[in-house]
């Protein structure tokens, strides 16, 4: 089952950054269907932004985290909060918002948690996050801090080998066929993509649903890895601009 079923922009927003950026500046209404819902695009395009907004409606800690998760570093000037609407098929408070580009802070807040109370650690694989390598971290927290409840993870591939981005796949399927937990991934991934039946919205066109074959991210690492030396032929021509 979906728990958040809409997204969806209030008409009233503001004209200024982030309302500005192409999928807000004409509206903003999702429907979402399925457990597993990606948003890909190039940067700048806006993933980050309507990842931090979602989570911020959720009530998760906006520095990576869920509601119970008490700490700050992360500061923010994302408005888009204040404008954007989550319908609810059900509400559940359950949850978590991981940002790769912060969870190095969120694993110090860990290790200072534990200084008093070392239980913390069970549920990150019963050692500290900083004494395993990023990607081992990453999937301490998937495997065994995921359960129940609605996952916005922000590029969580960007510590993951493609061994591990497949291993991240199979944590999904597991969660997924429960029927008791939804994601929402911002990611580059082709592999990640790639998962059965989820619902691919491109940033770069309008939100528009596509199949993950058709996204440029697809294409080009397919295109690259099938004949390289014609990307190298432009990429290392001195003459042109890049």
């Amino acid at each position: 089952m979906t728990y958040l079923s809409r997204i969806y922009l209030k008409d009233n927003h503001p004209k200024e950054f982030p309302f500005d950026l192409p999928i807000f500046k004409n509206g903003l209404d999702l429907k979402l269907k399925t457990n597993v819902t990606f948003f890909v695009g190039e940067n700048g395009t806006g993933k980050s932004t309507l990842m931090e907004s979602i989570a911020d409606k959720c009530d998760f800690n906006l520095s990576g985290g869920n509601r119970n998760h008490n700490y700050d570093f992360h500061k923010t000037e994302n408005t888009l909060s204040d404008f954007l609407t989550l319908s609810w098929k059900t509400k559940i408070n359950q949850g978590f918002f991981m940002r790769a580009e912060s969870f190095f802070n969120f694993a110090t807040y860990i290790d200072e948690v534990a200084e008093s109370d070392a239980r913390i650690l069970d549920a990150y694989g019963g050692k500290s996050l900083h004494k395993q390598s990023h990607g081992e971290a990453f999937l301490a927290l998937f495997h065994n801090h995921f359960d129940k409840g609605i996952y916005i993870l922000d590029e969580p591939e960007s510590a993951l080998s493609p061994q591990r981005q497949l291993a991240l796949l199979s944590i999904i399927n597991k969660l997924e066929k429960t029927g008791k937990a939804q994601f929402i991934i911002a990611t580059h991934s082709p592999i990640l993509l790639s998962y059965p039946g989820a619902t691919v919205y491109s940033l770069d066109n309008n939100l528009e649903p596509i199949h993950y074959k058709d996204t440029e991210h697809y294409q080009i690492t397919k295109n690259f890895l099938d004949t390289p030396e014609l990307y190298f032929r432009h990429l290392f021509n001195d003459d042109d601009d890049i």
